[in-house]
Formats: C-alpha cells, sequence, structure tokens
C-alpha cells in the first residue's frame, strides 16, 4: 500500500469530537463506516449529542445487527482508556434523560453542558431538539414524519448501492431534499437561529448542536453556531484541534476510499488505486 494509502488509515488526533444522530437501532445507521471512524481518532473528550441509540425506531421494531453492538462497545472501550465521555441524550434516546447525573461504564449522562476550547472560548453543548416546534408542538407529527424519513433512506441505500456497482461515491438523498425544498431550508436556519438566540442568552461564545443532520460552522448574530451533523446521512463529525480551532470532518469521501482500498487489497479492483481515484 503506498504511503498515501498508509496516512488514510493513520490515527486522528484531535484535543474534542463531538458527533450526534448515530440512530443506532435503525438500519439507516452508517456502522461500518462510524466504527472506521471510532477505531482511527484519538481525543481526549468524546461527546455523544443525542439521538445516539434510536428509542423511537425499536418500539416500533427490533434491530441490533453486530455492528451496532460493535460501536457501543467501541465507545466503551474508549471510555475505559481514560477517554472523557459525554452523552447529551436527543428526543430519540429521550429514555436516557431520566438517568442525567449518573455515569454508565465511563460515561456521564448530562442533559446539556459547557465546552471550554484551548483558546478560551465556552461552547454550550446540547442536542437541539427544544428548539424544534415541531418536537414540542405536534410530537404525533414528528413521528409521521421520521416515517417518512425512514422510508426516503430506504430508498437511499437501494440508490447507493447501484451508485456503488457503478463505482460512484456516497450521495445522500434526503441531504439533496433538504437543501432544494425551500420549507425544509427554511426550517433548518430558523432551528439554527433560534439554537443561536439561546446561547447568546446564557452568554456563552458559541453553540454546539446536532438533531437536524446538517452539520455546519457559521456565525450567527456574533455566536459560534456548530452542528456536528449526522451517521445517517452525511457521515460528519465535528473536532476541536489541539489549538481551538473547529473544523467538521466529512468522513463519507474518507469512507468511500476505505471501501475502495479494501476492493483493491481483495483483488475485486485490479486498477491502481491511484488511477481510480484520479
Amino acid at each position: 500500500m503506498s504511503s498515501m494509502h498508509q496516512d488514510l488509515r493513520a490515527s486522528l488526533r484531535v484535543r474534542t469530537v463531538w458527533i450526534s444522530d448515530l440512530h443506532l437501532g435503525t438500519p439507516g445507521c452508517q456502522a461500518d463506516a462510524l466504527l472506521d471512524f471510532l477505531r482511527e481518532v484519538e481525543c481526549e473528550t468524546l461527546y455523544l449529542v443525542g439521538d445516539i441509540i434510536d428509542g423511537w425506531q425499536l418500539r416500533r421494531s427490533w434491530y441490533w445487527p453486530q455492528s451496532h453492538n460493535d460501536v457501543v462497545q467501541k465507545i466503551l472501550r474508549k471510555a475505559r482508556k481514560g477517554t472523557r465521555v459525554v452523552f447529551v441524550p436527543g428526543n430519540h434516546d429521550e429514555f436516557a434523560r431520566r438517568y442525567v447525573a449518573h455515569n454508565f461504564g465511563g460515561v456521564d449522562v448530562v442533559e446539556d453542558c459547557i465546552h471550554e476550547t484551548a483558546d478560551g472560548r465556552k461552547l454550550w453543548v446540547t442536542h437541539g431538539d427544544l428548539f424544534d416546534g415541531v418536537i414540542q408542538c405536534a410530537k404525533w407529527l414528528a413521528y409521521v414524519g421520521d416515517a417518512a424519513y425512514e422510508f426516503t433512506l430506504k430508498v437511499n441505500r437501494h440508490l447507493n448501492r447501484l451508485r456503488g456497482r457503478l463505482g460512484l461515491p456516497y450521495w445522500s438523498l434526503s441531504r439533496y431534499l433538504k437543501l432544494k425544498v425551500k420549507r425544509a431550508v427554511s426550517y433548518v436556519s430558523d432551528f439554527e437561529e433560534a439554537v443561536a438566540r439561546e446561547a447568546r442568552k446564557r452568554g456563552v461564545h458559541g453553540v454546539v448542536c446536532g438533531h437536524i443532520h446538517h452539520a455546519e460552522i457559521r456565525e450567527i448574530d456574533g455566536v459560534l453556531y456548530c452542528n456536528d451533523g449526522d451517521w445517517v446521512e452525511s457521515l460528519t463529525a465535528l473536532v476541536e484541534h489541539a489549538e481551538g480551532r473547529l473544523e467538521i470532518l466529512d468522513y463519507s469521501a474518507r469512507s468511500d476510499v476505505h471501501r475502495l482500498i479494501d476492493r483493491v487489497k481483495s483483488g475485486r479492483v485490479l486498477a491502481p488505486v491511484e488511477d481510480a481515484l484520479s
């Protein structure tokens, strides 16, 4: 394997990692890519910013393959080896909110918290569902929307299996719709502004959240708004580097390269990886 591809397998060493919306317990969870990411990343603190386990889906029908168990075990192993792991429950794993202020296997469960970056900025960490009008005012509608979303993800999985056979990279249908449908764009913008307003009221420099599956770092009226995305559609994480710089890692492209390398090693692709990536 060339040095370029050895670098792709190298560890990601950062100060802090935020991930959310894993939705373990659903077919849409991209557990294999998530497990690869957790194996590569090394950090002092790992924040699980809600919707880690999808209790809504598990109540409808049980789905828990070995890969989902492997993800949980990997997180617990990180906690045992010294990584500080903090779990902020979301609406899909709201059952965990009854265990706030408890520690399970080295994982601290909190309602929300403040993170201080290496350069002294204070960031409020919350899942964000409390600022979703649908969740708060019409939870039944949220359940309907969740079922429709699951259908979209099912279509997306079939589409991407076909794209994979054609050698094309992963593409998210649901993310495309969010960016193109006017009402969806308005919903995302309203959510971001509501969360930023609350962060300003709390007197912090910024906020880190999840919930809407839309990774973003931007300033809203002087408040730093950060959303770490998800591991169903975008395969993204928010990281803090040693000096305090924040960055969104898009793991989807990296995951595509990993799959290509594995295919080359197994003999399923005969062309050199460098040619395939050019």
